[in-house]
């Protein structure tokens, strides 16, 4: 009976594992109709008085401008070239960080941050960092650090309801993801710690402040971190 029982398990557990790998091979390739964390707050909204109406446009690499990828990894992530989905070191200063301070701050990467927001949901159990972690393997192994930064930033949360850089750049500076400017692209990744929090548009002394630590960091990294472009 038990024998049985594991053997029913493990066929579960295998096709799950073909099942996620199929999805992230398909996605590789083809637009995101929608991420995890649009879902969700669509359906919390349905349950709140705030609209239920998502803002989000995908666009494809070449439209999206050098600035604003600059920017995220200034801001996010400046080893994301060089890593395979973790940074470490970023993992070991944050646990320190932690047990001096009652601030709890994480060392996400744009990978595990990007895996977060396609298939997950948030919250810190250990479940979810579990499947984050797996994720962030599946995206590493399959997808192109291009590709995982395309997706980042159409799926991140920009603000309340607004999802991609697309939409951002239409609702904040009116123009297009590919015309963003090292201010505009600086303030946008200002608020990716905390999207609800932060406004775009209505900066606080905080973010005014990040936003220019982020232009120094970005003068610092330069757009020839991006070979092909």
């Amino acid at each position: 009976m038990l024998k049985k029982f594991w053997k029913i398990i493990s066929k579960i557990i295998i096709f799950l594992f073909l099942i996620t790998i199929t999805i992230v091979i398909i996605f590789r390739f083809l637009p995101i109709p929608t991420s995890s964390f649009m879902v969700q707050n669509k359906i919390s909204n349905l349950f709140s008085d705030r609209s239920t109406h998502i803002k989000y446009d995908w666009v494809s690499k070449n439209k999206i401008s050098n600035s604003i990828k600059l920017a995220v990894i200034a801001a996010e992530d400046q080893k994301f070239l060089d890593h395979f989905g973790f940074d470490i070191e970023s993992i070991e200063k944050a646990i320190s960080r932690n047990k001096k301070s009652k601030r709890i701050r994480g060392a996400s990467t744009i990978t595990q941050q990007t895996a977060k927001n396609l298939f997950l949901w948030s919250g810190k159990s250990f479940i979810r960092k579990g499947l984050e972690a797996y994720f962030t393997l599946l995206l590493e192994l399959f997808w192109s650090k291009e590709r995982i930064l395309e997706v980042y930033l159409n799926i991140a949360e920009f603000g309340e309801n607004v999802y991609g850089v697309q939409a951002s750049a239409k609702k904040y500076f009116n123009r297009n993801a590919g015309q963003l400017t090292y201010q505009n692209a600086a303030m946008m990744a200002a608020v990716l710690p905390n999207p609800k929090r932060y406004k775009v548009n209505s900066p606080t002394q905080y973010q005014q402040r990040r936003v220019l630590w982020i232009q120094r960091q970005m003068r610092q990294l330069g757009e020839g971190i991006f070979k092909e472009d």
